[in-house]
């Protein structure tokens, strides 16, 4: 059988919400991503406004200058020319920062605030609803104390009972969504052809009457008393948020509503009102319907589970498709139609506007003619802008955006406009479609997209004086909240509307709306988004031949890179991606002796003739370290003979510089650590036997030896962590040394009074300086800023944590036992069982991850096989007056990344150094402050604002020494020494995003939908398919349709046209263009080799296009094949990669269906071509023309023809017919079909999945299952093979696999099996972002792993209360693929497994010898061939 598991994450925004999730966060932002929940907080950051293209074109230069200076230094990365600069402006920016993701086992369909009226307190103010596909509630809070989600409730309504009648489709059928009401007195879940259910929440105070009790007047109030509901003598019953739920049909509140189209809870209502539209028939335009929908509001009763009608509209157009509730001034519903808009207020008036010249063919309704503007509203997101005068802001599904102003006289609605926003503005800031618009702030709004990058933009205003005063009165720059409940608690009127006469609702036009100033639009930040996936192939990475780049490249460059198209429209581009960092190379060089490297820049030391009491504010700047770049490199070195010793280099503009004349003593010994201390006037430099002070120009002033005095012992030092002022050093007899610098720098050894502190066997420790005041002795409120603390983190030889807050070393701060246990929660107060194992820790280390947006501090534990644990601390007060101890907890964050194995890491030079390759802190890499581990399995832990900490390999050999390296010419980069004796002076690419995904992701935005890409390897370039947009027009010299050549429509619909890119991977731009004809689609692109002379039999890689010629439905799809062939040409002038060009070579019109896919057949270099409802073999010709051979009939649609490689087996897959698997003969030339699917199973994609002499055959359909097909012609229920085997049927959820790519795999071959028996991994890419990976396993393998699975699945605890395992499980009305042969089989979910880190070390013990493992470093061995990446080493 085969394992599941997924790559990288989803990517695609479905649904958005904001909330008071989290306490003390203020409004959170909740982003789900189908399968995955991700909570956000805002914060503002002042930023610097991105400049001009022109000054990012000269802010590049020096990145060419390249220069060698007389001993073989590159001198290119210390920047000898100055770079100028430009001033740039500073805004304030919202930038979203992660709280916390959580992956879930179900596809989200829709989210819900909802403020509950119990209040739980390690809880939020608000709760989250999350209806999950079919029809599945989840009610979850924030659970402060596991720092996590909690499952509140869990609500199912996927009974059969609950459904239509015995002929009703099934749920997925019909589209289901989720409505709250404002008030959150109820939420609403429309489920199936029409039913309604509906959840009623508790209120913190339901009697609305006991807010007007009057003491005076009505006497004492009541004490209002709780009741206890004891069951048998058990405990109490903790009273639920939430009433028992119940369904209505819709029907039965009124019969037309037969076809319910949307429905929204409404504003301003005392009792929960939706409004609801809907039709007593269906919408068919084909039919000449008109104006049949309807709008009703209902107002629930929810004690009686009754409704009333409150109003009805009727004659409505129907293309109208979403209900969009409007709070004050406004109120009443906006209907939302492709082509106008709507507006129904409180007492059933209509005021509508139409937006383009169509809406006068589709209905008769009254509207204002607006149809100047040509625009088209399907797929439009629409949110409130402001909330004092009811603007609304629209995004149309091309990235233009469009204002919506209402004209309102007293409370009614006299009329609304609507206006496009100029570009130069902002107005087209998204390039593409919006699945959710949701406002995180005043001016600031969330826009989520399945199709570009997720946005997060602000608006900004030219207001005048008086504008700017009235602004000041409304809403504070807090964030906004939509609800206002405390001004409806104080409303007086007992009426159904509670209408306020109050005059706080004023007057507002266009007039006084236009008054306020233009806006314009910026964007702020921006969720990676590499979805959906439309096609993806390998490629090798590629520098300009001849230049220093590729000199520099030589062992940091992978063997390939995966290029997928992802995107959509105008947000398309083209995405490549590695397993690891490949570093920048500034200059490289050879230091065989290197075997650990710190840079320092210490302050110069202020001449006597300058001290004195003026301060330093008069000495000036030369003597500060501010803005300035590394000075000092001190190198420890071992040569060749063993001999240890250090040396300082000078950094400066001319090279590297051995410094002599100095009182630096190389012969000193070898360097643990080195740093500053004293405010950068000391660099400190800990030798094995003691501790040297330098000044800033290397004067010694002060050596402290590792001496003990009470036994006159004299430990070596094994590691060392500087914290201004102070210094950690633990020693070879495992005691600790902390010393401080004093006012007049020197270093003074701290009494270490605690007897804990002195007796204790230390493994390792380090120093940690506190700025978020997340260890703070008590927590810090937001009005007051936390304030500087430092801690020394010690792990000792039992495994405990111990934190002291120096120089208090008096006794522990912070004492936990359990940390070799590796616990889920670390707390104060964990205790592991008697007995229980424990993992093996050679290091700790406590630092600041994060960019500049955001950075907070974890605890990183290295692993004996160094693998890494995070964990992420926080804070818990359980009550007033608590003790440090009490609140402090560490939570385990997710990582699945494993280093290399023990057989890998045995290789490397690396691994066999004399001592332990300490951990390094990085304040600033490439802009993110992170830790790098050294080693054979060298890594970044890399963490953004948005993102959880990742672990992301650095691309080559093991790395032996390490540090972060800042210069003119390479800014903030890093320098390191390989195993191969070799240094380089590096920068983390600017241009790739590493922790969104766990790999490194380079985006080229290419503008054009992206319809296939195809790697062409001796020429080495890439050619993508695009299609583009463009007005379409009948055809003016149609014989049979004179009519059409007077055509006078304005408003015209697109159709796509194609082109064919060549993009150069040197520099990745276009480098040659052809267009398609008008009308003509590109469908598919391949690189075949294929032979190009028959009197030779010569063989040649081309290029075959595939392509629709679609004009509507009048005229037949006519289709073409084009065979290209790339050929090099004169460049133009300073543009070497200019120099190819595409040739085509031949052309074969197809007169009846569309060319769908193409693939290599045979061993004779032809060619399959899926052409309509055929599927034929081809040849390549001397005079261009293709010649058939051989075909087969299909049904319906080709989505996808394959061969395996050089055997004649094809694989054809037909959108409605199933999956035919056939055979191609040379001698004759025939096609032979083998066996059949189910002929009722539309497939998007097929692939084989060879395993040894086993051949599975993988399908997807629309529904996102995975189907394992077999062709055994000796089972008795195939007919003699007719009809292929289903071996087992497997669920991806939301992410269905719409394309495939089978590769080998580069895991080893089991013992006893055949060696020509290549091992394979078969690619899955979706249209929610997510590479997933399908691997064959072995009898033993599966059976281990599949229990492992089932262990896992009952250990862990699993969010929102859904189930993985029925997750994983097909849907009742999923056809069976073929014959059943599975014998209750399925695919091993990798994603459970992935999760078997997450348990502690006892529990993983137990779980791995549960499923027949020997520990959990079989299961470890087991996972590197099966998990992750594993197997794909050559990314």
């Amino acid at each position: 059988m085969q394992c599941y598991t997924e790559l990288t994450p989803p990517t695609a925004v479905t649904h958005s919400i904001t909330l008071q999730l989290v306490p003390g966060h203020g409004t959170n932002l909740v982003v789900a991503k189908s399968s995955l929940l991700q909570i956000f907080r805002p914060k503002v950051v002042s930023t610097e406004l991105e400049p001009s293209l022109q000054d990012r074109r000269n802010s590049g230069k020096y990145e060419n200058r390249l220069a060698n200076d007389d001993e073989g230094f590159e001198a290119s990365f210390l920047g000898g020319d100055s770079i100028a600069s430009t001033r740039a402006d500073r805004a304030n920016t919202t930038k979203l920062v992660l709280v916390a993701e959580t992956p879930l086992a179900g596809t989200v369909t829709g989210l819900a605030r909802i403020k509950t009226g119990l209040q739980n307190k390690n809880a939020g103010s608000e709760a989250l609803l999350i209806a999950f596909k079919d029809a599945r509630l989840s009610l979850v809070e924030w659970d402060s104390e596991r720092y996590g989600l909690s499952t509140v409730s869990v609500h199912y309504y996927e009974q059969d009972d609950l459904q239509g009648g015995p002929f009703a489709s099934p749920l997925n059928y019909y589209a289901n969504f989720l409505a709250a009401d404002p008030g959150s007195r109820c939420a609403a879940l429309k489920f199936g052809a029409r039913n309604l259910a509906i959840l009623p929440f508790k209120q913190a105070d339901e009697d609305i009457d006991m807010a007007d009790w009057d003491e005076e007047l009505d006497g004492p109030r009541p004490v209002k008393h709780t009741s206890n509901a004891v069951i048998n003598g058990g405990s109490n019953i903790e009273e639920t948020p939430f009433a028992p739920s119940f369904v209505l049909r819709l029907s039965n509140l009124d019969a037309s509503l037969l076809h319910p189209v949307h429905l929204a809870f409404l504003h301003e209502y005392r009792e929960p009102t939706f409004g609801i539209l809907a039709s007593v028939i269906n919408a068919a335009r084909s039919l000449g319907r008109k104006d049949h929908y309807t709008y009703m509001v209902f107002t629930l009763d929810l004690q009686q589970k009754a409704s009333t009608t409150i109003l009805s509209v009727q004659g409505l157009p129907q293309d109208l498709f979403r209900v969009v509730p409007l709070p004050t001034p406004v109120g009443g519903a906006l209907l939302v139609g492709a082509n106008e808009l709507i507006h129904i207020d409180q007492s059933g008036k209509a005021n509508g506007v139409a937006v383009n010249p169509l809406t006068q063919k589709v209905t008769s309704f009254s509207l204002v003619d607006q149809s100047d503007l040509n625009i088209r509203l399907e797929d439009c997101a629409i949110e409130v802008l402001t909330a004092d005068n009811g603007e609304l802001l629209i995004i149309l599904s091309d990235g233009r955006m469009a204002l919506v102003t209402f004209r309102i006289d007293g409370r009614t609605v006299t009329g609304l406009d609507v206006k496009l926003l100029p570009e130069e503005a902002g107005g087209a800031l998204r390039p593409g479609h919006v699945s959710t618009l949701t406002r995180i702030g005043k001016t600031t709004m969330f826009a989520g997209s399945e199709e570009a990058d997720s946005l997060v933009f602000g608006w900004t205003r030219k207001q005048s004086q008086t504008g700017r005063r009235k602004s000041s009165r409304l809403q504070d720059g807090g964030l906004y909240d939509m609800e206002d409940e405390e001004l409806e608690d104080e409303e007086d009127d007992d009426d159904l509307y509670g209408e306020d006469p109050s005059p706080r609702q004023q007057a507002v036009s266009i007039s006084n709306a236009g008054k306020s100033g233009d806006m314009t639009f910026r964007v702020h930040d921006r969720l990676l988004n590499l979805a959906p996936i439309q096609s993806m192939t390998y490629g090798q990475p590629v520098t300009q031949p001849g230049s220093e780049e590729e000199k520099f490249s030589v062992g940091v460059r992978s063997d390939l890179q995966l290029a997928c198209a992802v995107g959509r429209d105008r947000a398309a581009s083209l995405a490549i991606m590695n397993l690891a960092v490949h570093p920048k190379i500034i200059g490289q060089f050879e230091f065989p002796e290197a075997r650990g490297i710190w840079t320092v820049c210490p302050k110069k030391p202020v001449p006597k003739s300058l001290q004195g009491d003026k301060g330093p504010a008069a000495i000036g700047n030369d003597y500060s370290t501010s803005g300035l770049w590394d000075k000092f490199m001190i190198v420890a070195k071992v040569d060749l003979d063993g001999y240890e010793k250090s040396d300082v280099y000078a950094v400066t503009a001319a090279g590297f510089e051995t410094l002599t004349g100095t009182e630096f003593d190389p012969a000193a010994g070898f360097t643990i650590e080195a740093g500053t201390m004293g405010n950068d006037g000391r660099i400190i430099q800990v030798l094995k036997s003691e501790v040297r002070c330098y000044d800033g120009d290397l004067g010694l002033s002060q050596i402290v030896p590792m001496l003990d005095e009470e036994t006159g012992a004299e430990p070596r030092a094994i590691s060392a962590s500087i914290a201004d002022p102070y210094l950690f050093i633990i020693r070879d007899d495992s005691s600790a040394f902390i010393a401080e610098i004093n006012e007049d720098n020197e270093l003074e050894e701290l009494e270490k009074t605690d007897k804990i502190l002195a007796s204790t066997k230390w493994l390792t420790g380090c120093l940690y300086t506190d700025t978020n005041g997340v260890f703070a002795e008590q927590l810090a409120d937001k009005k007051t800023q936390p304030t500087k603390n430092i801690l020394l983190f010690l792990l000792s030889a039992s495994g405990a944590l111990f934190i002291y807050r120096v120089p208090d070393l008096s006794k522990p701060a912070y004492v936990a036992e359990g940390l070799s246990y590796i616990p889920p929660l670390l707390s104060a107060d964990y205790a592991a069982r008697k007995g229980s194992a424990k993992d093996t820790l050679t290091e700790l280390l406590v630092a600041d991850l994060g960019d500049v947006a955001n950075r907070s501090p974890h605890l990183i534990l290295r692993h004996a096989n160094d693998d890494l644990t995070i964990y992420q601390p926080y804070r818990y007060n359980t009550g007033e007056g608590q003790e440090f101890p009490k609140t402090l907890f560490f939570q385990k964050l997710p990582n699945p990344t494993l280093a290399k194995s023990a057989e890998e890491a045995d290789q490397d030079e690396a691994t066999h150094q004399p001592r332990c390759l300490a951990m390094r802190r990085c304040n600033n890499v490439g802009g993110y402050s992170t830790v790098f581990l050294p080693g054979a399995s060298p890594s970044f832990i890399i963490k953004s604002s948005k993102s959880l900490p990742r672990v992301i390999p650095l691309q080559g050999s093991g790395v032996i020494a390490f540090s972060s390296f800042h210069t003119e010419g390479c800014d903030h980069g890093f320098i390191y020494a390989d195993s191969h004796h070799r240094a380089r002076v590096s920068e983390l690419p600017t241009d790739c995003s590493y922790s969104e995904t766990g790999v490194s992701v380079k985006k080229i935005p290419i503008g054009e939908d992206i319809a296939a890409v195809a790697y062409h390897p001796p020429m080495q370039s890439y050619v993508i398919g695009c299609n583009t947009p463009e007005p379409f027009e009948l055809p003016k010299d149609d014989d049979y349709h004179k009519e059409w050549s007077r055509e006078t429509l304005v408003f015209k619909p697109n159709a796509d046209r194609g082109s064919l890119k060549l993009i150069s991977p040197v520099t990745w731009t276009v480098v040659d263009t052809i267009e398609m004809e008008p009308c003509e689609t590109v469908l598919c692109v391949e690189t075949l080799n294929l032979e190009v002379s028959e009197a030779t039999n010569e063989r040649r890689q081309l290029i075959a296009v595939g392509t629709a010629l679609t004009k509507g439905e009048d005229l037949p799809t006519r289709g073409h094949v084009y065979v290209y062939d790339i050929a090099e040409v004169i460049p133009q002038p300073g543009r070497p990669e200019t120099g190819k060009k595409l040739k085509l070579i031949a052309k074969e019109d197809i007169p009846r269906g569309a060319v769908t896919a193409l693939s290599e057949i045979g061993t004779q270099g032809l060619m399959l071509v899926a052409q309509g409802q055929k599927c034929m073999v081809r040849g390549l010709k001397e005079d261009g023309t293709l010649l058939p051979v051989a075909f087969m009939d299909m049904n319906c649609y080709v989505t996808s023809a394959k061969e395996l490689p050089g055997t004649g087996l094809c694989l054809m897959a037909d959108a409605f017919k199933g999956v035919w698997f056939t055979g191609y003969t040379e001698e004759p030339y025939k096609m032979i079909l083998f066996g059949k699917s189910n002929t009722r199973l539309g497939v998007l994609m097929a692939d084989f999945l060879p395993d040894g002499k086993e051949l599975s055959i993988v399908a997807s359909d629309s529904e996102g299952h995975l189907h394992v097909l077999q062709f055994d012609p000796e089972h008795p229920k195939s007919l003699q093979g007719h009809l292929l085997l289903s071996r087992t049927t497997f669920s991806t959820g939301a992410h269905h696999p719409t394309k495939s790519l089978l590769l080998p795999a580069t895991t080893p071959i089991p013992e006893g099996s055949d060696p020509s028996a290549q091992p394979h991994i078969l690619l899955l890419a979706s249209s929610t972002g997510v590479i997933s990976a399908l691997r064959p396993l072995s009898e033993s393998t599966y059976r281990r792993l599949s229990s492992l699975a089932a262990q896992l699945t009952n250990s862990l605890p699993h969010a929102a209360g859904l189930n993985p395992k029925a997750y994983r499980l097909p849907s009742v009305n999923c056809p069976p693929a073929g014959v059943e042969a599975g014998i209750g089989r399925n695919i091993v979910d990798g994603t459970i497994l992935e999760r078997f880190t997450e348990l502690g070390t006892a529990r993983r013990q137990e779980v791995a010898g549960r499923a027949g493992y020997s520990g959990p470093e079989e299961i470890r061995g087991e996972f590197e061939g099966v998990l992750r990446w594993g197997g794909l080493g050559y990314f």
